[in-house]
């Protein structure tokens, strides 16, 4: 992992960088426009994207934001992990996952939490090997307009 710099998105432009690789898991994006308008509102929730860059492009990203509930108390939520297909299988998602969940111990999280759709067996591989366990099934429906 040599000439890899681990940092947040912070500035538009930064953001704007990211949209090669968000695409790839966010493919409904319209380009990195949208992007910053999304990451802009979602900051408001304290949303932050998390990046490995090499040189001045991010080749892994993970979006995340602290939140409160319930059923995990204080917890760090992964709302976005995903690597570039030339980088994959390096253990970049491994190191962002393990960067977000010393922030989340940081900021006084007890848990980290993320969502994968069901047939994405290959992410289960994957967060399974990083200690992750499948502990819900989260049930949801479109809101038709009024």
């Amino acid at each position: 992992m040599t000439g890899l710099d681990l940092r947040h998105a912070e500035t538009d432009a930064e953001v704007a960088a990211c949209f090669p690789v968000m695409t790839l898991l966010r493919p409904h994006l319209t380009g990195a426009d949208e992007l910053v308008a999304r990451v802009a509102r979602q900051r408001k929730a304290g949303y932050r994207i998390l990046g490995a860059w090499r040189e001045s492009a991010p080749v892994a990203l993970a979006g995340y934001r602290t939140e409160e509930n319930l059923i995990h108390g204080r917890f760090i939520y992964v709302d976005d992990l995903v690597t570039a297909e030339n980088e994959r299988s390096g253990g970049l998602g491994a190191l962002l996952l393990d960067a977000v969940a010393a922030e989340g111990r940081r900021l006084g999280c007890d848990r980290l939490v993320l969502d994968t759709a069901l047939d994405n067996v290959r992410a289960h591989r994957f967060y399974y090997r990083q200690g992750l366990l499948a502990r819900a099934l989260r049930f949801s429906q479109p809101i038709p307009p009024a």
